[in-house]
């Protein structure tokens, strides 16, 4: 590995680390409180929940590629489609994870108004826009990236 990118994958890797311990230990604990509280509210909890669990499958997705991504750039194959590929990985990912979390807000209002917590919300809204961020600024990079693709290819056909 070159030492450029070791850095960055180490990030990746210590990324991931929190959420899957996320996954095993603090989610099943939530679940379980939730069971011993009233039934209503255990049934909005694990909605909640089973979105958590199932935006971790396009999360980790997201970060193979980036891992992926950054093996393109030690083998000095960042300007290729593989790479383009990778970006568009990541980008629909996260589109898929804000998606999810959309469509689970009525489950996090209905946490506020019955915890009387409007924070609830807030945090709600912090797992839609956080992925959409992500998902634009790949977007870009994608584009900006199949530009210099595309300039690089006309570079190499002109003598």
């Amino acid at each position: 590995m070159k030492k450029e990118t070791i850095f960055l994958k180490l990030a990746v890797i210590l990324i991931g680390l929190p959420i899957i311990g996320l996954c095993i230990f603090l989610l099943p604990m939530t679940a379980r409180d939730a069971a011993e509280s009233s039934m209503k509210m255990a049934y909005v909890l694990y909605g909640i929940l089973i979105i958590m669990y199932v935006t971790a499958i396009p999360f980790f997705t997201a970060l193979y590629q980036a891992f992926k991504l950054l093996t393109f750039i030690d083998h000095n194959k960042a300007f290729s489609e593989l790479s383009v590929k990778a970006l568009k990985n990541i980008k629909n990912c996260a589109t898929i994870i804000s998606a999810l979390y959309v469509l689970s807000m009525p489950l996090f209002y209905i946490v506020g108004e019955v915890d009387d917590a409007p924070g609830a919300i807030l945090i709600g809204l912090l797992f839609v826009f956080g992925p959409m961020v992500i998902s634009v600024f790949a977007a870009v990079l994608q584009k900006l990236l199949q530009n210099a693709i595309n300039i690089k290819n006309d570079n190499d056909l002109t003598i």
